[in-house]
């Protein structure tokens, strides 16, 4: 019995990834711009998302410097794919430094490169910072992500400072966006089930019984962060390929308060909430863009507000910190045998309610 619970459950995911990549496939070949923008500005939420949350949610470190490591992987990865004509083009207030001038590598290779630069860094910031805990820690990797953003607005030979980078080559495509996020979601569920993914959720449940059990919980948080670096590196790059531009401006602290907000919202120590939360952020931002324009109501008209739409998001975090701290999915993970059993309790609540209905109608004839 338990074997052919196991073979249905493998069908029924190996039919749902085909499903997955039929709609990916449609929405490529058949979508605008616009929309498939935000599709794939989905996928890369999805990526930001599940390394935020092996910091926050799983290790149990209040982190705040996602934005720093987002945006080390955006510049490290664009310089290396711009072609020279490009940077020739771009810094003419300032000559670039000769030895990234004529420096040009293929998508794949500078990702990597992008995204190993970004994991050294986290791993130097991270040994010294992690000795502190809570607020401490949350207020120094804010601190080294503005000391990053600082650096890269005022390092004009390299990063042409202020004014950014444009035309970056556009190497998000569908494809690779939702290929890298399947290839994230696989990875952190594989590190969540090995050992030192348990190592993890023991130094976040009780640092001190996990130490007093053995456990390294200096190594294992030093990793963590790295590993988040990493993939927060290949999160940055995406997102700069995918807008074509990059400035320090992106990079501010409102880009970690929004990956922070799907954490929260999915649930700290979810895969399953961040990948739905993002999903459904991401879309909601660009569905409430409107609220920043001029709006017409019955009793109140506004010629425009900006950021009134990260007001309502503001709002939404509060409520959910209030009423749900443990957000939509709290650190549950979905399974086919949850489903099944949510299924079935449906429909009994709604057979149930039928049955009840039955004797009212025919109270109801007879009178």
């Amino acid at each position: 019995m338990d074997r052919m619970m196991k073979n249905r459950e493998k069908a029924l995911t190996a039919g749902s990834l085909c499903a997955l990549a039929l709609v990916i496939g449609l929405a490529d070949r058949f979508c605008g711009p616009f929309f498939l923008r935000i599709f794939n500005l989905c996928g890369i939420y999805i990526i930001l998302a599940l390394s935020l949350n092996l910091i926050n949610g799983f290790t149990g470190l209040f982190s705040l410097g996602h934005a720093g490591f987002m945006a080390l992987g955006a510049y490290i990865s664009a310089l290396l794919t711009m072609s020279p004509a490009q940077k020739e083009i771009n810094f003419f207030l300032a000559p670039m430094v000769p030895a990234l001038a004529a420096v040009q590598l293929p998508f794949i290779p500078a990702l990597l490169i992008a995204g190993g630069v970004t994991a050294l860094a986290g791993f130097l910031i991270g040994a010294p910072v992690l000795r502190l805990k809570d607020d401490y820690l949350a207020i120094a990797t804010l601190g080294f992500s503005e000391i990053i953003r600082v650096a890269l607005t005022n390092l004009q030979s390299v990063t042409n400072g202020a004014l950014g980078l444009k035309g970056l080559p556009r190497f998000s495509t569908t494809y690779t966006v939702w290929g890298i996020a399947a290839l994230t979601v696989l990875f952190i569920t594989s590190l969540i089930r090995s050992a030192f993914g348990r190592s993890c959720m023991a130094v976040r449940d009780n640092e001190i019984a996990a130490q007093a059990m053995g456990v390294n919980t200096a190594r294992v948080k030093i990793r963590a962060f790295t590993i988040a670096s990493f993939i927060a590196g290949i999160g940055g790059a995406l997102l700069g390929h995918l807008m074509s531009t990059i400035d320090p401006k992106m990079f501010t602290f409102s880009l970690t308060y929004n990956i922070l907000l799907i954490v929260v919202l999915g649930g700290n120590g979810s895969i399953t909430g961040s990948v739905l939360a993002a999903i459904g952020v991401t879309v909601s931002m660009e569905a409430l863009r409107f609220l920043d324009g001029p709006l017409n109501l019955v009793f109140i008209t506004t010629n425009g507000l900006p950021g009134l739409r990260m007001v309502v998001f503001s709002l939404l975090l509060m409520a959910v910190v209030i009423y749900r701290q443990q957000g939509l999915m709290g650190r549950r993970e979905f399974s086919w045998a949850a489903a099944g059993a949510l299924k079935d309790r449906i429909v009994s609540v709604s057979r149930a309610a039928g049955k009840t209905r039955k004797p009212e109608e025919k109270g109801g004839k007879n009178a």
